[in-house]
């Protein structure tokens, strides 16, 4: 089994895992909502519910990411992962506002039907948020280590849950304390912090859409590994994207005049093995040979 294929196992490991866990809880919200007379677990219970779907698009995602190039994707198929993504903020965005609607309607025109929850609702909140912080951190190891945006995406996912259940909690204590106003107020609360979940997800999705360049202290690297290469003069110019979860990268060096031809493709070759080596989501390192002689050098 080849890195892509380990790469893509372990992924779709992580989110059958969400699946089965996602299944549970919002089995476990929907019935404690119901039994127990709290709108805002039930509110959760459809939260997790949606996640269900969540994590089968980042399956798909993941799996058409993975795919090595063709003729009609010479650069491969890495940026459909961000695409999985995008929709996965969406789903999150329609689920928030449905939940916040829903708990902003009780409010302003049932008030007289919240009712005081039970113990019940408690208790299956405290457990959501134990296994949502697990989900959480298993994930975003796992989606530090095999560098996936999906992945990623899926972790916060299973944090705005976690943070979900945390405002069910407060808001069904709070209605058992005595302010029963509380519960469906959890669900406005809810949907503003699945939304929020679903811009950052949305805008780091996007920004690997639109070749974002590597950041600051990684392009540093770069600079100092090229210009150590023996036979760089110059670093000229260089230009780094983002694509998907690799990195392209395009390098133009300058080097003495009398060079011959075999010399200077050696600098070149050193500089690509070093840039593939030294950086491993550096899936291709284009570099253009420039002659010292030349007066304008750009970079």
């Amino acid at each position: 089994m080849d890195i892509a294929d380990k790469r893509e196992h372990e992924a779709v490991r992580v989110s059958l895992y969400g699946v089965i866990s996602n299944i549970i809880l919002a089995a476990l919200k929907c019935g404690a909502g119901v039994l127990g007379q709290s709108s805002a677990l039930i509110s959760d219970g459809i939260h997790s519910a949606s996640d269900v779907f969540a994590n089968f698009i980042v399956i798909a995602g993941i799996k058409v990411s993975s795919r090595a190039e063709d003729a009609g994707h010479p650069y491969g198929h890495e940026r459909l992962e961000c695409v999985a993504s995008i929709v996965l903020a969406v789903v999150l965005i329609l689920t928030g506002l449905a939940i916040g609607y829903e708990g902003l309607h009780k409010i302003l025109h049932e008030p007289e039907t919240i009712a005081v929850p039970s113990l019940l609702p408690l208790i299956v909140a405290a457990i959501s948020v134990l296994v949502k912080e697990i989900m959480f951190w298993y994930c975003r190891s796992v989606a530090l280590r095999i560098n996936s945006d999906a992945v990623m995406a899926d972790a916060w996912h299973h944090r705005s849950d976690s943070l979900s259940s945390i405002g069910g909690f407060i808001g069904v204590l709070g209605a058992r304390m005595g302010y029963p106003v509380l519960d469906p107020l959890a669900s406005i609360v809810i949907c503003l912090l699945i939304i929020y979940s679903a811009y950052e997800i949305f805008k780091s999705a996007v920004d690997k859409m639109v070749d974002h360049g590597c950041d600051e202290a990684t392009t540093t690297k770069m600079k100092t590994i090229i210009t150590s290469i023996a036979g760089v003069e110059h670093l000229d110019r260089l230009q780094t994207r983002i694509f998907g979860n690799r990195i392209f990268v395009d390098v133009e060096v300058s080097v003495a005049d009398d060079l011959t031809v075999v010399e200077a493709h050696r600098i070149a070759e050193n500089i690509h093995v070093a840039m593939e080596k030294d950086f491993g989501l550096v899936k291709h390192c284009m570099v253009h040979i420039n002659p010292l002689s030349e007066v304008n050098h750009d970079f």
